[in-house]
C-alpha cells in the first residue's frame, strides 16, 4: 500500500528540503576557505537553492488560494483539496468532489488528464 499524504503539504516539504539543501552547500563551501573561487561558488549555489524555495513556497502560496476548502467527514475539520481527489491534511482521509469516483479505491492517477 503506498503511502499518500496532501499535494499542499508534500510541495510544503519540498520547499522547505530546499532551503536546508542550501545550508548544506553553503557549508559545503567553508571546507574551501583555501580558495575563495570554490567557496563562493558554494555560497551562490546555496544561495540558488534558497530563492528556489522562495519561488515554491510563492508558487504554492498562490495554488492554495484557488484550492477548494471541504470539510473532512471523518475529523470534520476545513481541509484544501487540488485536482479530483486529495487526502486530508490532518487524518489522511481520501477525499473526492467527483460522484464518480466515490467508494473506489483512492488512487493519485485518478487527477491525471487522460487523452
Amino acid at each position: 500500500m503506498a503511502k499518500y499524504s496532501n499535494k499542499i503539504n508534500k510541495i510544503r516539504t519540498f520547499a522547505l528540503s530546499l532551503i536546508f539543501i542550501g545550508f548544506i552547500v553553503m557549508y559545503g563551501g567553508i571546507f574551501f576557505r583555501s580558495s575563495p573561487l570554490i567557496m563562493t561558488i558554494f555560497m551562490i549555489l546555496g544561495l540558488l537553492f534558497i530563492i528556489a524555495s522562495t519561488v515554491v513556497y510563492f508558487w504554492i502560496g498562490m495554488l492554495s488560494t484557488k484550492s477548494v476548502q471541504v470539510v473532512c467527514p471523518n475529523c470534520e475539520r476545513h481541509t484544501k483539496m487540488l485536482g479530483r481527489v486529495d487526502m486530508c491534511m490532518y487524518c489522511n482521509e481520501p477525499l473526492t468532489l467527483d460522484p464518480t469516483l466515490e467508494g473506489k479505491e483512492f488512487n493519485e492517477t485518478y487527477n491525471k488528464k487522460s487523452k
